[in-house]
């Protein structure tokens, strides 16, 4: 795939730095405080942050009228984001079949340390587009499942991936040729830096009244769960 004209170029300092933060973000929140018998930290302080609408374009996991949604912006090769995606896989098991959460998944491929990234993200995206309509997730766990991270990733098993959630192999790797879908990875990339984003994982919980809430790194289960407790605390 040719991304010359697509990649956006991040400083190294930028990209490492946001990467070392979401480590220590995850090394260092493993004993949050006490409250009322969760695991809770202060209440978080909305921010305003220029942030697309969740529109039918997005990839959304539970239901879109849910009070809270989490917008992330990921990496498929971050290993931080390996562990954030199961962190909201719970998150979303706990919280969605009650329709008080749904997530979003947004692209933020950090090109210069992890340049399969962003085929990557190509590859979650045709699947989204010739597959059911949870074939987007089920990818995306197949590459979260295997992959080793920091770019490790074998891109011939893409194919492989595909077949195994019932698409077909021909049309999956004409559309991964296509660069259909350059232009939506580049816009999401784009968004994340505008939002605030400059390591991954990156996320940002909208309420229904557009109060934002970000989340840092890979925040552990626990400390997501209180947040999204506070915040809907907040509400009433």
């Amino acid at each position: 795939m040719d991304t010359s004209n697509s990649k956006l170029t991040i400083p190294m300092a930028i990209v490492v730095a946001g990467i070392l933060i979401a480590g220590a973000v995850l090394l260092n929140n493993s004993t949050p405080a006490k409250l009322g018998g969760l695991d809770k930290k202060p209440a978080p302080e909305s921010v305003s942050v220029p942030l697309s609408p969740v529109s039918g374009d997005d990839h959304i996991l539970g239901s879109p009228n849910a009070p809270i949604v989490i917008v992330e912006f990921s990496d498929y090769e971050c290993p931080f984001c390996k562990v954030f995606h199961e962190t909201m896989q719970r998150i979303v098991t706990e919280y969605g079949k009650t329709g008080k959460v749904a997530w979003v998944y947004r692209h933020f491929p950090l090109d210069q340390i992890h340049s399969k990234a962003r085929p990557e993200a190509v590859a979650a995206e045709c699947a989204a587009s010739l597959g059911s309509a949870t074939a987007f997730w089920d990818y995306s766990d197949l590459i979260f499942k295997n992959t080793p991270s920091n770019n490790q990733l074998d891109l011939a098993l893409l194919p492989n991936f595909a077949t195994q959630i019932g698409i077909d192999r021909t049309a999956f790797t004409t559309c991964l040729s296509s660069k259909k879908f350059d232009a939506k990875i580049e816009n999401h990339l784009q968004q994340g830096l505008s939002a605030g984003a400059r390591g991954t994982p990156y996320s940002i919980i909208v309420t229904a009244d557009d109060k934002q809430y970000p989340i840092n790194g890979a925040q552990p289960y626990e400390t997501v769960r209180a947040m999204i407790e506070t915040v809907l605390s907040t509400k009433g």
